[in-house]
């Protein structure tokens, strides 16, 4: 395992009778806040519950921390905290006695967990309602429950389901804050998410997933980067002849709303597309070089592992 990677995954397969829902993962997964992202049955979830040690997997390899799955995995539990998406709170208990609960599950001492559950719950925002059943509390502040819960034994490294899911725009900013809090602490976070924007806020790095494979694990800035030979640009008239135009000269075109996302061959710049302009006689209206969001790397991926799968979907 490199020095700096939390997570090494080799031949990885998991299987639900037969539909394989990992297939064949290989992977090294450095440390800080990763985004867990891809599509509706991409295999996200199945890959938390087999690095949490809840679902055995069929093949392969998984070791985390420096331990390994599944010999190793009350160790594991005792270093990993998680914050699954669903409610997962038991109605009738205090917040106080939840976390309490969560921190002599992960091995601590009663009278240590205690302690650490009234600090945390004052860290989260929670010290005043310590005391009050999880039935009052509103969804931000069940959210916030959980959060506590996967903290209160000293994780060194957090898995957290949507963390977000539900929240109206104040309770998403303060669990953002929270997530960007605990890496400044030195704690490992993973964030599986549909919320791209919420990945763009709190982590550095990504891994994608499509149809149970690895599409993209790197950083989020290097995925970006791909966009470095590529324009946005609007014709006075007749886009559709200037993309035949410029699809005929090696360049690969789509619509980005109104304008032409224009990627041109290897080794040329935003020069050739001007070049192309002026000889067929359009005039150029908007020009700019494209940005690629965290939002369309992802469509772009998940888009071209498909067709290299020969996997066809219906659009909408």
């Amino acid at each position: 395992m490199a020095e700096k990677s939390i997570i090494f995954l080799r031949g990885l397969r998991q299987s639900y009778g037969e539909f394989e829902a990992l297939r064949g993962l290989d992977a090294e997964i450095e440390g800080g806040a990763i985004g867990l992202l891809g599509p509706n049955g991409a295999g996200k979830s199945t890959l938390l519950k087999t690095l949490l040690g809840l679902v055995p997997y069929d093949s392969g390899s998984v070791e985390m921390l420096g331990y390994k799955l599944p010999e190793d995995v009350f160790e594991i539990r005792q270093r990993i905290g998680y914050m699954p998406e669903t409610e997962a709170v038991h109605p009738r208990l205090k917040a106080i006695d939840y976390v309490t609960y969560a921190g002599v599950m992960c091995g601590l001492p009663r009278k240590e967990a205690f302690q650490r559950a009234h600090d945390i719950l004052h860290h989260v925002g929670l010290g005043d309602a310590r005391y009050r059943r999880l039935e009052t509390y509103s969804t931000g502040m069940k959210q916030r429950a959980k959060f506590a819960q996967a903290l209160v034994h000293g994780p060194k490294l957090l898995f957290l389901d949507e963390p977000a899911s539900g929240l109206d725009p104040r309770g998403r900013e303060d669990m953002l804050g929270l997530i960007t809090d605990v890496r400044s602490r030195g704690i490992h976070v993973v964030v599986s998410t549909h919320l791209l924007q919420d990945v763009e806020r709190t982590c550095d790095h990504v891994f994608l997933m499509n149809a149970g494979k690895i599409v993209y694990n790197g950083p989020i800035d290097r995925l970006r980067r791909s966009e470095e030979s590529t324009w946005l640009v609007e014709v006075k008239k007749d886009e559709e002849r200037f993309k035949r135009i410029l699809e005929d000269a090696g360049c690969t075109v789509d619509f980005s709303g109104f304008k032409l996302r224009v990627k041109v061959p290897e080794g040329e710049d935003g020069r050739f597309i001007f070049r192309k302009a002026i000889d067929r006689g359009f005039q150029i209206r908007h020009f700019t070089q494209s940005r690629l969001t965290l939002e369309m790397a992802f469509m772009e991926l998940v888009q071209r592992d498909g067709r290299a799968s020969g996997i066809v979907r219906e659009e909408g």
